[in-house]
């Protein structure tokens, strides 16, 4: 799904009219039907639901809020932030519309021309509402908020009520790629139609789920120049077809994970099961020799090889060799989870990506091997400090596929760039890392970009990703992650970046379907593995054509 500006979207529902000819006023009558439905399903047990409506389309949706919910039996009181003289185009037609409505039932609109009349007992009874409806501002909105519109905006924060926002709250910059420093109006849903805005998706304008309502507009109308792609589960439907009948376990790829060390071994473990749970057909471990036994250990579905080790217990170069290669043939590589920062197991991690033509996945440590020099000094005590890119330019997929998941921490060791830096412009780093390495970069954290090269991405979109909680700011969580990357490339290797996005989707559904269940603060890393299943099938059997963005 396509993110767009707010002239975009303007544009969308001009060609929608005039190319494709829906009328703006079904838009509106859609748009305003979609509201209600939210607030009828999440709020069963309001009886009296308060709305406030400017003088523009925003309000004009709000009018058709109230009809759609005075036909519910739902009490509605509306209040008009204007003279109704003043409503204009569609806005005007649905409020006549609303006026055939309500008038046989004396429910007459609260109307308000300046901010005095916010004081009186009419309007003060709409702040008391079981839910109210924010429909005073859209996203077509320009500043400066009118001194009436910020005076009703203020009594609506302050009132107890969950406040449902048509479109975007009021107020708020639909453009904005970061959250406010102080935002305009509160939200706890917002309904917004056809296709998020940019602040959506990255301005954490609610505590509550964000709606994306479609009201009429066809595919070819949704037009963008951000290349911005909000996942969703439509987008996968074809990484998630049934299996062939006569499918064996050599038909969905073969995974080998090489990682692991003395004390950390379950990470590697968890990388090479959730490649099996992610749906590969086969998954090995590849492992120091000495805690070979405590990763097979962990599942009796993973095969697990000894690789020669040093004296820390970590892989050793010695590990190189014919061997190796015989071992990589024909298997998608995942490496890092667990692998240590050991100078010369880096040296291994280096040699490994750097020489293969498999499609990889490369995490944690393995990230860690490719940091800036400065960096590496600072953990190893070799070499003098500098700000060069050291080994990062060694991390390159021309030719091949190769995937990096970094954290903002590890983007920075990657880059010579602070975590300060990273965080402030997450969009560009990792856009401008994917083009100059030739990879597929999944920037983790609060909507996790994934950003391919120009080969798997040549007009430069940017996969972003909706789901995931706080409760998966957890160890392990990662090595989950890798494993699932490296276990949907395996099985689709034409399609690496959508599978990529694929695995981040069902990784961050997975863990929203734990939270839900067990809640945030006791969630761990295979909590994630035991709901994949749940997370595969809702993906798989999605019907409703709204999407859902939780906050």
């Amino acid at each position: 799904m396509k993110i767009v500006s707010a002239a975009e979207m303007r544009e969308i529902d001009r060609a929608t009219s005039k190319r494709f000819g829906v009328p703006s006023l079904t838009l509106m009558e859609n748009a305003g039907s979609a509201v209600a439905r939210f607030v009828l399903s999440g709020y069963p047990q309001a009886e009296r639901v308060g709305i406030l409506c400017g003088k523009g389309n925003n309000g004009g949706d709000g009018f058709v809020v109230a009809r759609k919910l005075v036909e519910a039996c739902r009490a509605v009181r509306l209040l008009l932030l204007s003279d109704p003289e003043e409503l204009r185009g569609d806005a005007a037609v649905m409020f006549q519309s609303m006026l055939r409505k309500l008038q046989p039932l004396n429910l007459a609109p609260v109307i308000v021309r300046d901010v005095g009349g916010l004081d009186s007992s009419d309007a003060a009874e709409i702040f008391t509402a079981d839910v109210i409806v924010d429909a005073i501002l859209g996203t077509g909105f320009r500043p400066p908020v009118s001194p009436l519109y910020a005076a009703a905006i203020a009594k609506m924060n302050a009132a107890p009520a969950p406040i449902v926002a048509v479109d975007i709250p009021s107020g708020a910059d639909a453009d904005a790629m970061r959250p406010p420093t102080a935002p305009d109006s509160r939200a706890d849903a917002i309904v917004t139609f056809t296709a998020p805005r940019p602040a959506h998706v990255f301005g954490e304008l609610t505590s509550g789920p964000t709606v994306i309502a479609p009201i009429g507009s066809p595919p070819e109308a949704i037009a963008s120049e951000l290349g911005l792609h909000l996942s969703t589960p439509f987008d996968f439907a074809p990484l998630l077809t049934p299996r062939a009948r006569d499918a064996n376990k050599g038909s969905y790829g073969h995974v080998l994970a090489i990682g692991g060390s003395l004390g950390k071994a379950g990470a590697a473990a968890m990388a090479g099961f959730a490649a099996l749970r992610a749906g590969a057909g086969l998954s090995t471990v590849a492992t120091p020799k000495s805690v070979l036994a405590t990763v097979a250990s962990f599942h009796p579905e993973l095969m697990a090889e000894p690789l020669a080790e040093t004296e820390e217990g970590t892989i050793s170069l010695r590990a190189l060799g014919p061997g190796l290669d015989a071992l990589l043939e024909r298997k998608t590589l995942a490496i890092g989870p667990g692998i240590s920062r050991n100078p010369e197991t880096a040296e291994f991690v280096r040699a490994i990506v750097k020489g293969r033509e498999t499609a990889t996945v490369v995490d944690a440590d393995g990230l860690n091997a490719f940091a800036t020099a400065e960096l590496r000094s600072a953990w190893t005590g070799e070499g003098a400090r500098s700000h060069t890119n050291g080994a990062a330019e060694k991390l390159n997929g021309h030719g091949r596929t190769l995937v990096i998941t970094p954290h903002p921490g590890e983007m920075a060791r990657l880059t010579g760039l602070t975590i300060a830096e990273v965080q402030a412009n997450r969009l560009e780093v990792a856009r401008k890392f994917a083009r100059e390495h030739e990879l597929i970069v999944v920037l983790k954290g609060h909507r996790t970009l994934i950003v391919g090269p120009t080969t798997a991405a040549p007009d430069g979109t940017v996969w972003v990703n909706p789901t995931g909680n706080p409760g998966m700011a957890t160890g392990g969580t990662g090595d989950i992650l890798t494993g699932m990357i490296a276990g949907l490339i395996a099985q689709h290797p034409q399609h690496a970046l959508e599978a990529t996005a694929l695995a981040v989707y069902l990784h961050g559904l997975a863990g929203d379907l734990a939270s839900e269940s067990i809640g945030e603060n006791s969630l761990v890393a295979t909590d994630l593995v035991r709901f994949l299943p749940q997370a595969f099938a809702e993906t798989r059997n999605r019907k409703s054509e709204e999407i859902r963005i939780h906050a």
